[in-house]
């Protein structure tokens, strides 16, 4: 962990390290996916089947045998307890409550009597939906993405999910159920991603992919994008806390360990204005790493990428916040209201002291798929228009054609596009 003022004038230089924090990707493993991609569109599900027995040890005579089965959905609800359930399912409604919200209706425009515009939204046909395993579970993923799915009206979700050794958490199997989710693959990696992407004989092709991977699954969905949509290139979780010297440090402590057990690439920083809290707060995360089931993850990532920052103001600290634009950003402020004006740059904003970043991971409402890496100064959050597409509708009559045509053909001839006039004038004549 490193303990900076940013009035230094070395703190540029030395908070250098967490900017640039990323896995390397390098040449090596862009071409071992440009390989994984091309053996997967040449082979279908013989080339799915020897990448999942080499990266997932986990042997399967079909492709169909590793599709989940209504009996595995039945036997996952029998495992899992009412109240584990009962809380995935609030999670559900609350997160469908808030993106309904999200929800933008197929619009026409008759401001013009001769005139019609407007805009037809349509849902996606068929999405799939990338789950990580591996490290974690994440029933919450599932749910992120394909509630706001279902909500937008998509056909069908196709999840696709590392299954190492072939057994599925039962937790992930229940959210997929409650959420809608219509088939379920024991796949992942790469090679999940170009099996969605171009489809074979037994998974279907689709026409986006969204959901977070490791640095496999972000190259093939960079690689694949064209072919179909993605959501966004996600990187590793970070959090930043503004505090003005208000609050309990172990709370605060215990939001950047929430960020720092993910993986060891995950980044928890503190800008605080008070040098006194700002240490209680690293004497606070020593105490409580001891007692996490993941301190070696999270210990890694606190020591190489977590921070505590001490700023000369507040104003300073949000200038701060908003250069480096974080995935998560914590207002652990007296009044984070009179400041939440100020914030240009976030994936998500969480206000005040009993609001920790954990409440929008699971229920508050919004989706926790969230720009990273300094993206959230021109990205968004996962949300309904991911899942949606908008198509302009035009409609002249003779007589609106007539009114503005001869502007239409003006413009055509300035760009030399005689045709484009002729299609107009014709119909002038």
């Amino acid at each position: 962990m490193k303990f900076l003022d940013i009035r230094d004038n070395s703190f540029d230089d030395d908070f250098a390290a967490i900017l640039s924090r990323s896995e390397e990707t390098g040449r090596d493993v862009e071409q071992v996916v440009v390989d994984i991609i091309a053996q997967v569109r040449s082979r279908g599900d013989a080339a799915v089947l020897d990448y999942t027995r080499r990266f997932d040890r986990l042997e399967a005579d079909s492709v169909q045998s590793l599709e989940v089965t209504e009996r595995e959905f039945n036997e996952a609800f029998a495992r899992v307890a009412d109240e584990d359930i009962a809380a995935l399912k609030l999670a559900v409604e609350r997160v469908a409550r808030f993106h309904q919200k999200q929800k933008q209706e197929t619009w026409l425009s008759t401001d013009e009597p001769d005139i019609m515009l407007g805009q037809m939204v349509t849902p996606l046909q068929r999405v799939g939906i990338y789950v990580p395993g591996g490290k974690a579970s994440y029933p919450s993923s599932v749910i992120m993405n394909a509630v706001p799915a279902k909500v937008a009206g998509v056909g069908e979700v196709i999840m696709v999910a590392p299954t190492p050794g072939g057994e599925i958490n039962p937790h992930v199997l229940v959210a997929a159920r409650l959420s809608g989710v219509d088939r379920v693959f024991r796949i992942g990696g790469a090679q999940a991603v170009a099996a969605l992407a171009y489809g074979t004989a037994t998974i279907p092709r689709v026409e986006k992919i969204t959901g977070p991977g490791n640095i496999y699954v972000a190259t093939a969905k960079k690689l694949v994008f064209g072919q179909v949509g993605i959501d966004m290139i996600a990187g590793p979780s970070e959090i930043l806390v503004i505090n003005d010297g208000s609050g309990n440090p172990a709370h605060i402590a215990a939001d950047l360990l929430s960020q720092a057990e993910h993986d060891e690439l995950a980044s928890s920083i503190l800008i605080t204005t008070d040098r006194a809290f700002g240490e209680r707060v690293a004497d606070e995360v020593e105490l409580q790493l001891g007692q996490l089931s993941r301190e070696s993850i999270a210990r890694k990532s606190w020591e190489t990428y977590g921070a505590i920052i001490i700023s000369g103001s507040l104003s300073e600290a949000i200038d701060f916040s908003n250069r480096i634009a974080p995935e998560h950003l914590e207002l652990a402020v007296a009044d984070p209201f009179a400041i939440l004006p100020q914030i240009r740059n976030a994936g998500a904003i969480f206000l005040g002291h009993f609001t920790p970043e954990a409440a929008g991971d699971y229920l508050a409402g919004p989706n926790h798929t969230l720009p990273t890496g300094g993206t959230a100064r021109f990205f968004s959050p996962l949300s309904l228009d991911d899942f949606v597409k908008k198509s302009s509708i035009v409609y002249f009559s003779e007589g609106g054609l007539s009114r503005l045509g001869g502007h239409i053909v003006r413009i055509a001839e300035l760009e030399g596009l005689e045709a484009h006039a002729k299609s107009v004038s014709k119909r002038l004549k």
